[in-house]
């Protein structure tokens, strides 16, 4: 694994050379040492989980034969796409939600001299994309469905931004409307498509299939991706800071959090209304209760229960899927978030 991850970050180092080397554009001094400090603070930080598991999905796939030089390169573009990608929403998505911190270090708009020029930053790491498809796709027989497959992916995944965003309108907090379906949606299109099914899709594409014959796969990692984010909110609230790299702030920012949506099905009309006075306030004390109250629901069971019910439904899902190969990707995926802490 070390060696998998210490090879990826080699074709970081390349494919970041080649954009800052794109004749496309005439560089100067100054643009490229910009963009060569805000890739590295910006791309390569994160845990990595979407593009490594580009390779591991790939070699799956391959069912045991060993990938050559130019099959890794091409998996690990790919990854490094999907990162790319994942950098392009979190800068963004900092700024819009006024965040802090990021992966344990100032959020890039936060960093001394860079603040709203984090913006056109933004639309560059999205614009690198199919700068590297270009250079390393284009002969390839799925050049376009790939393009077609990180445009669809990143419109999902800015329209579950948008509901998340609109849900959370100042003025409009209406805890009322938090339900499951709501937090599902948000989920589904924000988090799902673009951290679960796109790295597998990538490697489908690479591996010759067509993902229209797919589409059982996709809902399964959807399925998967509904669960990761439950425990991303229920970590937001009950992890320690240290291991997850960021202070959580969903209580605050009014979020449609399970954890909120859970306590709106479990509490009686007193504790419902300790959570309407309490729940996107910025004051500390106000937290504290909404904290409270989550503990008095016992909140931290009922999700141990879902982590166990979820668990439980995708293995068998996964070992009613008819190819052994895709069986194998996607219990390596499900692997690899079973219980994480962070």
């Amino acid at each position: 694994m070390a060696d998998l991850k210490s090879t990826f970050l080699n074709v970081y180092s390349v494919l970041k050379s080649e954009l800052l080397h794109d004749p496309a554009f005439e560089w100067s001094d100054d643009s490229r040492q910009w963009v060569d400090r805000m890739l590295d603070y910006n791309v390569p930080g994160g845990k990595l989980n979407r593009g490594l598991s580009v390779i591991d999905s790939y070699r799956l796939l391959k069912e045991g034969q060993e990938l050559n030089d130019d099959e890794i390169f091409l998996a690990s573009s790919l990854g490094w796409c999907i990162e790319w990608l994942q950098a392009y929403f979190l800068v963004l998505d900092d700024i819009m939600d006024s965040s802090h911190t990021r992966r344990g270090q100032p959020c890039w708009f936060r960093v001394p001299k860079v603040g709203m020029i984090a913006a056109n930053d933004g639309v560059l790491l999205r614009n690198h994309i199919p700068r590297i498809l270009r250079k390393h796709f284009k002969g390839k027989s799925y050049y376009t469905d790939l393009l077609d497959l990180f445009n669809e992916v990143e419109f999902q995944t800015a329209a579950g931004q948008m509901i998340d965003l609109i849900t959370t309108l100042e003025g409009e907090k209406d805890l009322s409307k938090y339900t499951l379906s709501l937090h599902r949606r948000i989920v589904q299109y924000k988090t799902a498509y673009y951290s679960f099914y796109l790295p597998v899709a990538c490697a489908l594409l690479m591996a010759g299939e067509n993902l229209d014959n797919h589409v059982d796969v996709k809902n399964i990692l959807v399925e998967m991706g509904t669960y990761f984010q439950v425990q991303d909110d229920y970590l937001d609230c009950f992890g320690d800071p240290q291991t997850i790299g960021k202070i959580g702030t969903d209580i605050e920012d009014f979020k449609c959090s399970w954890l909120v949506v859970k306590a709106l099905e479990l509490c009686n009309e007193e504790q419902k209304k300790v959570l309407h006075e309490n729940y996107g306030k910025p004051d500390p004390a106000n937290v504290a209760i909404v904290k409270t109250l989550y503990n008095e629901l016992n909140l931290e069971g009922v999700f141990v229960e879902y982590e166990s019910a979820s668990y439980e439904k995708l293995v068998t899902s996964i070992e009613a899927h008819p190819n052994k190969a895709v069986q194998a990707v996607l219990k390596s995926f499900l692997a690899k978030i079973y219980k994480r802490q962070k």
